[in-house]
């Protein structure tokens, strides 16, 4: 058979190794703390679903739905928006519902860029971020993002050296996996820079709501022009533990947003119906459940920082995200982050994700999913002790 050309520009799943190695240890009926994959632990909660339980009985709710969202939900977005950042989205033209960010920046990706476009990414970065370029035929640039790096500086030294010129830049803040977070002024500074190169911004936004030590995540269209450039993505995964529902949002430049109204017309139906009832309450409806799935993450986070820093891995602790990201230990560094993901599962019983997973600036860190409970935690530092 001849080759299928867009699977050959995407190289091995680097997690794919340690996951296969954490099931084996599993499997051979070993005790493993997976602190790996960022799919949260949390239920969703039980308002929510008693809606999706309501409206899942009701005939109508059965049939095809809107690609785009139903409107409701689609205004539910708009209201929440001036709400949470005082941002006026109009509901038909600004608004779109997608199966979560990652099949809608994946699908806004494939329509807005040709073959050959360049596209800049941050690395490391979450892996759909230039793999979706990839598959439309891009050509990615990764721009280094983390503690040692000065991310805007880098990205103006790069579209300097960079012939033809990018026509997209994708980045998310509070970032996965460094958990980097910016304030209001840089992304006033990514405008500027958007409106100087004539490049379009998509802004992954979906940390918005784990923040903690009192920091606010500010919203790339807060600021004036952002939606002459751009557009965010919000998903519902995290900050209503609902990941398994597949829900996001695209907000922003109604062109751009006609242009994914448009492709996915032409892919799916929209997501089941009650699910989309489901989340118009989560939006409109109480809101502190949103601040106890924070609070859980912001408890795991103190109990893994402060148990590494106390067996002698200094880690900074993070103001966002579900996630610690960590420099491997001096000694075991020049080992690269997969095998010394797999050294943890084997000698540690913990599992962590490789930092190359992510691109190749972050082979010399790994991240923990705080996906487990305080104890399992402390069980987790324990096992990590043995090999400190």
């Amino acid at each position: 058979m001849e080759k299928f050309a867009r699977i050959d520009r995407l190289p091995p799943y680097v997690f794919t190794t340690v996951n296969k190695i954490k099931m084996d240890a599993r499997h051979a009926g070993e005790d493993i703390v997976d602190l790996g994959m960022g799919n949260p632990d949390l239920p969703t909660p039980k308002h929510i679903v008693d809606k999706l339980l309501e409206a899942a009985q009701k005939p109508h709710n059965h049939r095809y739905s809107a690609s785009k969202g139903i409107t409701k939900l689609r205004m539910a977005i708009a209201s929440w928006y001036k709400q949470r950042f005082d941002v006026d989205i109009n509901h038909e033209e600004e608004a779109i519902v997608t199966i979560g960010a990652k099949d809608g920046i994946s699908h806004l990706v494939l329509v807005t860029i040709r073959p050959g476009d360049v596209v800049f990414t941050q690395t490391p970065t979450y892996p759909i971020h230039p793999f979706s370029a990839i598959i439309a035929g891009g050509d990615v640039r990764g721009i280094p993002v983390g503690p040692d790096s000065d991310f805007f500086e880098n990205l103006v030294e790069a579209t300097r050296q960079t012939w033809p010129r990018p026509k997209l830049l994708i980045i998310s803040y509070p970032h996965n996996p460094t958990t980097e977070v910016v304030n209001l002024d840089f992304f006033e500074k990514i405008v500027a820079y958007a409106k100087e190169y004539n490049i379009m911004v998509i802004h992954d936004f979906a940390y918005a709501d784990l923040v903690f030590d009192g920091y606010k995540a500010p919203s790339f269209l807060q600021v004036k022009g952002a939606k002459d450039v751009g557009v965010e993505f919000f998903s519902l995964s995290k900050s209503y533990s609902m990941p398994g529902w597949r829900v996001g949002f695209c907000v922003g430049n109604r062109e751009i947003v006609g242009a994914l109204r448009r492709i996915k017309s032409y892919l799916d139906y929209g997501i089941f119906q009650p699910i989309q009832i489901a989340s118009i309450i989560a939006l409109n409806g109480p809101q502190d459940c949103v601040k106890e799935i924070c609070n859980t993450y912001q408890e795991r986070r103190d109990a893994l920082i402060s148990g590494l820093n106390r067996i002698g891995w200094d880690i900074k602790s993070p103001k966002g995200t579900m996630f610690v990201w960590g420099k491997i230990p001096e000694q075991y560094l020049k080992m690269g982050s997969v095998e010394f993901s797999k050294f943890l599962i084997k000698e540690a019983q913990v599992a962590v994700s490789p930092g190359l997973g992510f691109g190749e600036y972050g082979d010399e860190y790994v991240r923990f999913a705080l996906i487990e409970n305080n104890m399992r935690i402390n069980q987790a530092v324990r096992g990590i002790k043995k090999i400190l």
